[in-house]
């Protein structure tokens, strides 16, 4: 039934213009949410994680269906390219975290994490709602530096871009501090 009516839900936001991501220059609100690695279940502060490097923040509408599990493979594909850069990745959907377990473990390929937004708190805080469905999470993708500013955002349905997209985002940041280190 929930994946009906995550389709039905696409197909409607298709039909509607898509709401507007929080803009780079933003600050990016803070959170903690309930997240699995590997199957693994734990608290994700956002803070904590920015004290290591940029965090490449992404919210899909729901495990296991077919935009999203790609999504899931591209980026667990392009985790050692981010670590490279310094970037940690996590996803959220408004999924409960037990299915999150199995899709961390399985699509994630116990790369990085996901976490779950039950109450869909923060995907309203980071205007990541698909249109006017609040159930379901947009396809949205930030980038936020360790200073907790956004300084990359993409909107898209379509899964293709977004790990390209954010790569060379952490990418232009990670260059622009060295050059500034390098002064």
């Amino acid at each position: 039934m929930r994946r009906l009516f995550v389709c039905l839900a696409l197909a409607l936001a298709l039909a509607t213009p898509a709401a507007a991501a929080l803009k780079p220059g933003a600050k990016a609100p803070d959170f903690t949410a309930p997240a699995t690695l590997g199957g693994k279940e734990f608290t994700f502060v956002l803070a904590d994680a920015l004290k290591h490097g940029p965090v490449v923040l992404y919210f899909y509408p729901a495990a296991f269906t077919t935009g999203c599990t790609i999504e899931a493979h591209n980026f667990a594909e392009a985790v050692p390219q981010f670590k490279a850069l310094g970037a940690s990745v996590i996803g959220v959907s408004r999924d409960n975290i037990k299915t999150l377990d199995k899709f961390s473990v399985q699509e994630c390929r116990s790369a990085f994490p996901v976490a779950a937004d039950s109450t869909g708190a923060l995907t309203r805080s980071y205007d990541a709602s698909l249109s006017s469905l609040l159930a379901v999470s947009d396809r949205t993708s930030y980038v936020i530096s360790p200073n907790g500013d956004i300084i990359y955002s993409y909107r898209a349905l379509d899964p293709d871009h977004h790990v390209s997209n954010t790569l060379k985002a952490v990418k232009i940041w990670s260059d622009s501090q060295t050059r500034l280190n390098n002064k």
